[in-house]
């Protein structure tokens, strides 16, 4: 079994959409960022690259590429997701907590979930999402930004591609 770890945090942005978890959440401001700003699914992506071993979405896709100025971070995660498993590992649980004094995250966060379990091949049971604030303190308090924390759990089992070996 492999524990990771991800953290991320944007700042607002009114020129933006704002999409938390694959989900865009009607607001009167996104997240600045070079893709869309996820930061659910970047803190994801970085807690399961960081549990395979396999370092940061920063190193997998850098903001210099143009490739990946605007992307849909779901459409990352599948490819994250695919790293994850060509190392032989499978998605035990994904816990995730969005920092935010607005907006609330508890309308959205099903559907967050489902888009997740979705792209991970996983169960929605198997996937938590909730939001906290920071009861006005630090940049998510006074309004300025969004922060989200994510942590994994991987285990062994799933085939590395292309070995054609079993369970």
């Amino acid at each position: 079994m492999r524990v990771g770890l991800g953290i991320d945090a944007h700042r607002f942005d009114p020129e933006r959409k704002l999409v938390l978890g694959g989900v865009e959440i009607p607001f009167e401001k996104g997240l600045a960022g070079h893709s869309d700003a996820d930061v659910v699914l970047h803190a994801l992506m970085d807690a399961l690259l960081g549990a395979c071993g396999e370092g940061d979405i920063g190193g997998m896709f850098p903001d210099e590429d143009p490739a990946y100025r605007d992307a849909s971070s779901l459409d990352l995660l599948e490819k994250v997701f695919g790293v994850v498993t060509s190392n032989g590992y499978r998605i035990v649980n994904v816990d995730i907590v969005i920092v935010c004094e607005e907006p609330k995250v508890a309308p959205y966060s099903e559907r967050m979930r489902e888009r997740i379990a979705t792209t991970c091949e996983i169960e929605k049971e198997s996937v938590s999402v909730k939001g906290t604030t920071t009861e006005g303190m630090g940049f998510t308090g006074r309004g300025e930004g969004v922060a989200s924390v994510a942590s994994v759990l991987l285990e062994t089992g799933v085939n590395p591609v292309g070995t054609g070996e079993g369970s």
